[in-house]
């Protein structure tokens, strides 16, 4: 053999070796972005609190009922079953779910299922917890058809329902804010749909905004949810920052005694799984709220009438 032909030949085995090294490392590239991507949508799920609302006996397999002033609500199985989950949902119609309250067939879904404060996820996150709930275990668990009380079992009124109370979107930072507040605001408003269950509702189920956070004796299972501002006799406005920061991350109020029923469940599949920074910016704009005096304990007593038959 010739000295080009060893020359050659040492090049050709050069450059396939090289080539052998660059698709190892891509390969490598592409299980460490499915990694990451998987792990991004693991921390969305536990932010957005999906476990409480969709887990039964079975993780995200649906059908525990939330009873409201409107009826009685059944969560789907959103575990990726094709037939009875969400298996046949591509990535778009997720995200369409998620953004514009619309299943696949452009129908419109009720408002128990928050996409109300989801409309304001990043695409990102959408597209994260996708991806992360495509790899639980199927379930082949049937939902019962919601209960709801007329006129909102009928689902077509849902589109005047939407008129003037429901606008999709992705949440819009505040550029006069710290980029902690923005977090926390992104946390509590879109991820965590906090407002879902503290902000009272009018008569047709929207969120008061002018009550934002103010709590409500008709909460899920109608039961009393506090009010979270920071007033100082009927809120949280008596309660120092480690106080809050030790509330979402262990569930023990300032006097020492730890939160029960729906509150408890909620910080352990959610708040409790957060990261330190993303607890501090929750406390930051919890604390940031317009304190707003409603006294509960008053308006949620039952009405006593021993006094007609005295």
């Amino acid at each position: 053999m010739s000295e080009m032909q060893i020359t050659w030949s040492s090049r050709i085995n050069y450059l396939a070796a090289l080539l052998g090294v660059v698709g190892c490392i891509c390969s490598m590239g592409v299980a460490l972005a499915a990694d990451d991507l998987l792990e991004h949508g693991r921390y969305v799920f536990y932010a957005a609190g999906c476990i409480s609302c969709h887990t039964s006996d079975q993780l995200m397999a649906g059908g525990r009922p939330v009873v409201t002033p409107f009826g009685t609500f059944y969560p789907p199985n959103v575990t990726p079953q094709r037939e009875y989950g969400i298996g046949a949902l591509s990535e778009e119609d997720f995200v369409r779910a998620l953004r514009e309250g619309l299943n696949p067939h452009g129908e419109h879904y009720y408002p128990a299922f928050p996409y109300p404060s989801y409309t304001r996820m990043t695409r990102q996150d959408m597209q994260a917890l996708y991806a992360y709930l495509m790899t639980l275990p199927a379930s082949s668990r049937e939902i019962r058809p919601h209960n709801l009380h007329w006129p909102f079992s009928s689902r077509s009124m849902m589109s005047y329902w939407k008129a003037g109370r429901f606008t999709p979107g992705e949440f819009s930072a505040d550029p006069e804010k710290s980029p902690q507040w923005n977090r926390g605001a992104y946390l509590a408003d879109a991820l965590g749909h906090c407002g879902e269950c503290h902000t009272p509702r009018d008569y047709m189920g929207a969120s008061r905004r002018d009550r934002y956070m103010a709590g409500t004796c008709t909460g899920p299972d109608g039961r009393l949810v506090p009010n979270i501002t920071p007033d100082r006799e009927t809120g949280i406005g008596n309660w120092t920052y480690g106080q809050l920061i030790t509330f979402l991350g262990t569930g023990k109020r300032p006097n020492g005694v730890f939160t029960g029923s729906l509150m408890a469940e909620v910080l352990g599949t959610s708040c409790m799984r957060l990261t330190g920074e993303d607890l501090h910016s929750l406390a930051i704009y919890l604390q940031s709220l317009p304190p707003i005096h409603n006294d509960l304990d008053t308006l949620c007593a039952p009405f006593d009438d021993s006094f007609i038959y005295e």
